[in-house]
């Protein structure tokens, strides 16, 4: 009797490779993908070697050999990037999904069955499966608070996680014959995800199990990490000139283009901008001039923060001196001083009304900014004592704050309470629409700093007898909303106590830095009563009984 020859059938997912030197990485991505939950009578794996010269290729082949009906290996000469062989891979795919991993990544176990689980259960065209740096890899992490069946490209955080490492419904991107382009040396799987993203029916993300791990290499030669300037700017025109060509001007496309100007076109005109050439620094700025001409609306511009907002209107007007000074000063020194006039705010970069410029306001003015973090760091105290009278007692502080222009409501106030965890990471906080503050206790003047570049708010604030702890806190007024800035006080030199008060019941002052580097105010009685022996009896009872 002859055995029926068993056919396989058509698989779930293609999960698609390709591989260029990536040993010793490659090993735990391949493994991560044989050992996947959707078992691998549901999986194709196809890796296309292109042209490695290290041990990637026999490691495919080992694999291939070991795992014969999953895994297919394509070796091809080295095409130059990751397009070729990934449109190489997509010729031969079978599954009814194809979906692509960087071959020094690797998968969670249930990545798989969870996506292609999601694509079916709605519908999806595309899926985005929740994805984590690691060895400090960064990950934009916007898109993945929650499980969405149905997200697009405006309203969403989708413009800003653009790789191709998405399940794509095959049937999607044969319709469209989507493919890479080859001649993109870097990010030529922009073209390939906007464009599917543009024509899924759905767009649905997976957030609830971390499908995606994208490592860093140890020697940071992931080809994201080796591209020079003028690669990077052509590469992101062409990909922001697709993007115009397959949407009309709209919500969508800004949402999308905003991207390019936040992240690729301003890393051109980052830190180290001002060491180029001059002629390469003209290059790039002649190319972000030619793309904000095409394509900076007014809703990216208000969009984007004000810091890259400056760069990009510095390098469209071709103010190459006053780019540099932008940069390298705000490394140096931190954030410019916020000029304040009414309810508006406007960050002094260099070329802030300067009429050889021409730039209006509105590049540097502070629109839905996060400003508590630039008020924060710009915050610091210069000097603080005690300011005895009779038997009062006042704390008085010199704090540098980085506003100019419209600051005679700024006061210092002593707080009872700790600052809201999430004031934390920024240093401080905006306080919420509505709210209302007692009248300030105390005398404040305010004067400019002597170089100009910020304000100096002088304090006296009396203190009352009781047994407290008051944190040390400015508030502020920026752009019609109000700040509160915890005072840091870490190696700072602080008052010695003091004792004040009347002679049979003294009092003791202290100024003190907390474990998060900001300054409090304790009072407390040098002697205080002590306590009856029935107190002290009930109080032992009391503990006595919460130990049972």
């Amino acid at each position: 009797m002859v055995a029926e020859h068993q056919v396989r059938t058509a698989p779930d997912v293609s999960v698609i490779v390709a591989v260029y030197n990536t040993m010793p990485y490659l090993t735990e991505c391949l493994n991560s993908l044989v050992g996947q939950s959707i078992g691998r009578e549901r999986l194709e794996i196809v890796a296309v070697d292109d042209g490695s010269t290290d041990d990637s290729g026999a490691e495919l082949d080992r694999f291939a050999e070991r795992y014969p009906d999953t895994v297919k290996v394509i070796h091809q000469a080295n095409s130059g990037g990751p397009a070729a062989p990934s449109n190489r891979a997509l010729d031969v795919a079978t599954g009814r999904y194809v979906y692509f991993i960087g071959s020094d990544d690797y998968l969670g176990e249930e990545a798989l069955e969870r996506m292609v689980a999601c694509a079916d259960e709605h519908g999806s065209d595309v899926v985005v499966g929740k994805m984590v740096g690691t060895n400090g890899r960064y990950v934009h992490q916007a898109l993945y608070k929650k499980n969405d069946p149905d997200i697009g490209l405006s309203g969403s955080a989708l413009p800003w996680t653009l790789a191709n490492t998405k399940l794509f419904r095959r049937d999607l991107v044969e319709r469209h014959t989507l493919r890479f382009p080859e001649h993109l040396p870097v990010g030529s799987d922009q073209p390939f995800t906007i464009e599917a993203c543009v024509r899924a029916r759905k767009i649905s993300v997976v957030a609830d199990y971390t499908c995606y791990y994208a490592v860093k290499r140890g020697d940071a030669s992931n080809i994201t990490y080796r591209a020079d300037h003028l690669a990077r700017l052509r590469c992101t025109a062409e990909i922001m000139d697709f993007t115009a060509d397959l949407l009309e001007a709209g919500p969508e496309r800004d949402a999308i283009l905003r991207r390019h100007f936040t992240w690729e076109l301003a890393k051109l005109v980052q830190d180290d901008f001002p060491a180029l050439g001059r002629d390469l620094q003209r290059d790039i700025c002649a190319g972000i001039a030619r793309l904000a001409d095409a394509y900076f609306t007014d809703g990216i511009r208000d969009a984007m923060d004000v810091k890259r907002r400056v760069r990009i209107c510095l390098a469209r007007a071709g103010a190459i001196d006053e780019l540099c000074e932008a940069i390298t000063s705000e490394k140096r020194h931190g954030a410019p001083p916020f000029v304040v006039e009414g309810d508006r705010a406007y960050a002094r970069y260099p070329g802030f009304r300067d009429p050889r410029i021409g730039l209006p306001d509105r590049c540097y003015e502070l629109v839905g900014e996060a400003v508590p973090g630039r008020l924060a760091k710009g915050t610091e105290l210069l000097a603080s004592a005690w300011e005895q009278e009779g038997e009062g007692i006042a704390y008085t502080a010199s704090v540098r704050i980085p506003v100019l222009g419209d600051v005679d409501g700024a006061v210092l106030r002593l707080v009872h309470g700790a600052m809201p965890q999430k004031a934390d990471k920024p240093g401080a906080r905006k306080l919420p629409g509505g709210h209302s503050l007692p009248a300030p206790v105390g005398h404040f003047t305010t004067q400019p700093a002597e170089d100009g570049a910020a304000t100096v708010l002088h304090a006296r604030v009396p203190l009352e007898r009781r047994e407290v702890k008051l944190g040390v806190r400015v508030y502020l007024d920026v752009a019609g909303a109000t700040y509160e800035i915890p005072v840091r006080g870490k190696g700072k030199p602080m008052p010695l106590s003091r004792r004040w008060g009347r002679y049979e019941d003294p009092y003791r002052a202290a100024a003190l830095v907390n474990d998060k580097g900001r300054v409090v105010v304790a009072t407390a009685r040098m002697f205080p009563p002590k306590k009856s022996l029935a107190s002290r009896m009930k109080a032992t009872l009391v503990r006595g009984s919460k130990r049972k």
